[in-house]
């Protein structure tokens, strides 16, 4: 069964603020998650109240998900480019 994939405000703004070509590739990247949410390139971040979260590398760009395998659901709560995805 196919998982949700559904994104921050944060990630929704930032989408709309991209180029048209980098938002498709981000786009395509996270409709492949919902087939397949540990695809081999995603790396194991941490624990965050139970889940966990990991990273894709999409070009110069980065998501940071989360993954609810109870309700099928990944949580996508970050996109940005590689030196600012990772400060809050």
């Amino acid at each position: 069964m196919p998982y949700e994939v559904h994104l921050s405000q944060a990630c929704s703004r930032a989408l709309e603020k991209m180029e048209h070509i980098d938002r498709e590739r981000i786009i395509n990247r996270l409709k492949r998650l919902s087939e397949d949410p540990y695809p081999t390139d995603s790396k194991f971040m941490t624990r965050h109240l139970g889940d966990k979260v990991f990273r894709i590398r999409i070009g110069d760009h980065r998501a940071l998900y989360k993954v609810k395998d109870n309700e099928n659901l990944i949580l996508v709560s970050k996109i940005d480019k590689r030196p600012r995805v990772y400060h809050r």
